[in-house]
């Protein structure tokens, strides 16, 4: 019989007992980074910041933020915080947008991390009878190796079949009956698009749930991916720089935002702007604090993820506190003519039309002195051989529901199903050309 909880105890623990463990842990990480990291040390040092001013979790303040600058200028191990013989394990992210930032994990870490994510994956319904479909890439990025120790540690049964070859993936669900799919959101459309092109139907498969993460999706996507591959769709969070996957994940019981396991992960909202910290139930920048990490702690990182703080009772009986499903990130702000777009929003409006797919791109360019959005999305293919007054109409809907939410002004290019580039990890969803 599946299990509510992983750690109920931790879990469903009041306020007060969860805090007081938070101040300890938060305590013995001050001080030991203070004494083993001198990028850290330097830092607190400047702030006029010592061990001993951390006396509640309100100082939490006082300290210095840690952005993805300092992951880079000390790289690649200048910020751990033991020696390297006791770390077992380094992730990094690709370096695409500048150097790589290396993170790594000791023995404890490596544990600590797969009991985590086994509190994730019980959160969202499975357990260890489940057949467990690894569809995330293994290698440095975090997210496979993340989620199939938590699997392990659950009990159940991985598959690693990590991304692409889509056919062979759907194969294996049939013969080896996959329970769950852990997977990009927008992997998990290309695996619906996969099935379609083979005459698989998805309600012959065994997927019940579907964990997907790893990029922003929609409410909208969450009911197109639920349609297509007919199953339930929840939302996990992580970051490679905080741990990986299993910062946060959705309960079964609400689709409200996600239990953030706060007994390991301090979080915070911060304004992007001024970096002062938010009140309860305001929407601004998260910011994490690493409880428990031996190698890697991290202190206050700025995430750039857009969310809010949700501190409601829970249906599940999880006191954990949720974060609101992320809008958007302070670095994939685009600007056009003054006006701030986040992809996400752009989705929003796509999802909300009939006989629009889950496939779009932004293309961003300048036009003389002036920036201009293109939206290009595919539309299903009964529409595309419509006559073309019927697509005209659909263009200027697009255009104006997109002028109603977001207050910009685009181009809007309707292309025939599969036209717009798959992807079989993040979906690339703008192209800026004004950086080019």
């Amino acid at each position: 019989m599946p299990t509510l909880f992983w750690e109920e105890e931790i879990e469903t623990l009041p306020r007060v007992g969860l805090e007081s463990i938070q101040l300890k842990r938060l305590q013995q990480l001050v001080a030991r980074v203070y004494q083993t990291v001198k990028p850290y040390r330097a830092k607190m040092d400047a702030a006029g910041v010592t061990p001993d001013d951390i006396n509640s979790l309100t100082d939490l303040h006082k300290l210095p933020f840690t952005v993805k600058d300092d992951l880079r200028d000390n790289y690649p191990f200048g910020l751990f915080s033991v020696p390297l013989d006791e770390v077992v394990r380094v992730h990094a992210s690709s370096g695409t947008t500048g150097k790589s930032t290396v993170v790594g994990y000791t023995r404890q870490d490596i544990e600590l991390w797969a009991s985590i994510m086994a509190r994730a994956l019980t959160c969202a319904g499975a357990h260890k009878e489940d057949m467990v479909h690894n569809a995330y890439g293994y290698g440095l990025f975090t997210g496979g190796l993340g989620a199939h120790y938590g699997a392990e540690r659950l009990g159940a049964t991985v598959i690693p079949v990590s991304g692409g070859n889509s056919k062979r993936q759907i194969t294996i669900m049939k013969d080896f009956g996959s329970t769950v799919l852990l997977s990009t959101p927008s992997y998990a459309l290309n695996l619906a698009d996969a099935m379609d092109a083979v005459n698989v139907d998805p309600t012959s498969l065994s997927l019940r749930v579907g964990i997907f993460g790893a990029e922003p999706w929609s409410d909208n996507m969450r009911e197109e991916v639920e349609r297509k591959l007919n199953l339930k769709a929840v939302d996990i969070y992580g970051l490679s720089e905080v741990m990986g996957p299993g910062v946060a994940m959705e309960c079964l019981e609400t689709e409200k935002g996600m239990h953030i396991f706060e007994d390991h992960f301090l979080p915070e909202i911060i304004d992007p702007d001024t970096g002062q910290v938010l009140p309860p139930g305001e929407k601004g920048e998260l910011v994490f604090t690493t409880l428990t990490k031996e190698a890697f702690p991290i202190i206050r990182y700025r995430t750039r993820d857009i969310s809010r703080l949700i501190y409601d009772t829970c249906k599940c009986g999880r006191t954990l506190v949720r974060m609101e499903k992320v809008t958007g990130r302070t670095d994939d702000m685009l600007i056009i003519r003054g006006v701030n777009v986040f992809p996400s929003q752009v989705e929003h409006v796509l999802m909300g039309i009939d006989g629009v797919e889950p496939h779009y791109q932004i293309v961003v360019d300048r036009e003389g002195k002036l920036d201009t959005m293109q939206v290009q999305v595919e539309v299903s293919g009964n529409l595309f051989s419509d006559e073309i007054r019927m697509l005209e109409k659909m263009t200027r809907k697009i255009q104006a529901d997109i002028k109603d939410m977001l207050g910009v002004t685009c181009k809007v290019k309707l292309v025939e199903p599969k036209t717009i580039q798959r992807s079989e990890g993040k979906a690339q969803r703008v192209v800026d050309n004004r950086r080019i």
